[in-house]
C-alpha cells in the first residue's frame, strides 16, 4: 500500500459529489467550492453519496492525479464539520482504513526544556 508524505496537505470536501465527475470537475470543485488552488502541494479528497467512495485529487510538476478507493461492503466514516477541514496525513490514511476520527485521541506531543 502507498503512504502520502507526512508534509502534505489534505482538504476534505465535506458534502457529497457525483462520482461521474473527473478530474477537471474535481479541479473546479477545489477552486470554487471550497476556495482552494488546486496546483498546490496538497491532495483533495471527496466522497459520494453512499460514502463507499473515495476519490483523491492531487498536482504534481506537470498534471493532475487521481487516486479512488471503492468499499465493496463497509462505508467511510465522514468527519461532519462545518468548513473545510484539514487533517493531518494520518488522519486521511486513517479515514481510509475505516477508523471513525471523531473518536480517535492521540496523546499530545509533549516538549521539555529539562529532564528535572
Amino acid at each position: 500500500m502507498f503512504r502520502f508524505d507526512e508534509g502534505l496537505k489534505v482538504y476534505l470536501h465535506r458534502e457529497a459529489i457525483d462520482f461521474r465527475v473527473g478530474l477537471n470537475g474535481l479541479a473546479i470543485l477545489v477552486e470554487q467550492a471550497l476556495g482552494l488552488d488546486p496546483f498546490a502541494e496538497a491532495v483533495y479528497v471527496f466522497s459520494n453519496r453512499r460514502r463507499d467512495r473515495v476519490k483523491i485529487l492531487g498536482w504534481q510538476r506537470n498534471g493532475f492525479w487521481m487516486l479512488m478507493k471503492r468499499l465493496e461492503e463497509d462505508r467511510f466514516i465522514w468527519p461532519d464539520v462545518v468548513t473545510v477541514p484539514t487533517l493531518t496525513v494520518e488522519q486521511l490514511h486513517w479515514l481510509l482504513d475505516g477508523i471513525d476520527l471523531a473518536v480517535v485521541h492521540k496523546h499530545p506531543r509533549r516538549f521539555y526544556e529539562r529532564v528535572a
